[in-house]
């Protein structure tokens, strides 16, 4: 018999608390440790991070900053955590696990580890397998209800990735927009500058990817005045769109930038990219100049957006 909605939302309220239950969350401390869930969580956000400020951890975490600092306070008397100050930027200062935190954070692991090792210990294999199974559709089907959009990693580039870029935004420029292969070549220019002229500490590539594919990208390159960086190659594959990534992208630049003692931040689009222009304009960026051009065989009207930090 079907199952009205109601009673589906009974169903998935009592799986939730069936299974919050079983890994223990409703214990005070979480694995036998003196540390909330909320603290947990944030030990290990620390530990796996090492430029995280607090505003990072709050927008990663959804956490509220006034409730997130009372617990970093708590964390840091307790001596599991210190706030170091960045290099390039003496307003940053980033979370830093200490070796008393460390330690707390390889035990909460251990434990974790050990008890979803019994749980799934007194299931035959088959068993265990038709559970992930069962995991990996009820995540996939929330993923596609847009519960979570956290569908893809970010990662700093490798080998054949300026190939990626290169011919994706030839691709998808020529398909979008109608523009001629001058647009591939300048985008080629771009990424061999990049790669030619590299400073890690003052620059980066984003390399987004889901299920192993790649679906966005864009660099955070050095500008000819030392206290200005350039944001380029901004590019979001028709697939993700939707996801939040671009907006993403561009705050790991700004953060970056931020971290790496840059002022200012500069980029150059075109106005018949709206929804670039649109994110852009999100993120804090202000339109400083226009100027008519005929670029990659079309009239267009170029467009300089600044950001200050």
């Amino acid at each position: 018999m079907r199952q009205s909605l109601e009673e589906r939302v009974a169903a998935v309220r009592q799986f939730n608390r069936d299974f919050v239950k079983r890994i223990g969350l409703l214990q005070e401390g979480l694995l036998d440790s003196p540390y909330s869930l909320t603290e947990a969580r944030i030990l290990f956000e620390i530990g796996g991070n090492t430029d995280l400020t607090a505003s990072d951890l709050s927008a990663g975490l959804g956490l509220d900053a006034g409730h997130l600092s009372r617990i970093l306070s708590r964390l840091e008397k307790g001596g599991l955590l210190k706030k170091v100050r960045s290099e390039n930027d003496g307003r940053q200062r980033f979370l830093h696990l200490t070796k008393k935190g460390r330690a707390a954070l390889d035990r909460i692991n251990d434990r974790a580890n050990s008890e979803v090792e019994q749980m799934l210990g007194v299931l035959p294999e088959e068993e265990q397998i038709l559970l992930l199974q069962a995991m990996g559709k009820i995540e996939n089907s929330l993923l596609k209800s847009g519960e979570s959009r956290r569908t893809y990693i970010l990662r700093q580039h490798e080998p054949g990735d300026m190939g990626w870029i290169v011919h994706r935004h030839g691709v998808l420029y020529a398909r979008e927009y109608g523009w001629n292969e001058e647009f591939e070549a300048l985008v080629a220019k771009i990424c061999a500058d990049f790669i030619s002229n590299y400073t890690p500490k003052r620059e980066r590539c984003w390399i987004a990817e889901m299920d192993g594919e790649i679906i966005g990208s864009v660099f955070l390159a050095q500008g000819g005045d030392k206290e200005v960086a350039k944001l380029r190659v901004l590019l979001v594959e028709p697939k993700a769109r939707g996801m939040g990534l671009g907006t993403r992208l561009v705050e790991e630049c700004v953060k970056f930038a931020r971290r790496s003692g840059y002022l200012k931040i500069t980029l150059w689009t075109y106005s018949v990219l709206a929804s670039a222009r649109r994110l852009y304009e999100k993120n804090g960026f202000q339109l400083v100049a226009e100027e008519k051009r005929r670029d990659f065989g079309h009239k267009l009207t170029g467009q300089t957006w600044e950001l200050n930090l």
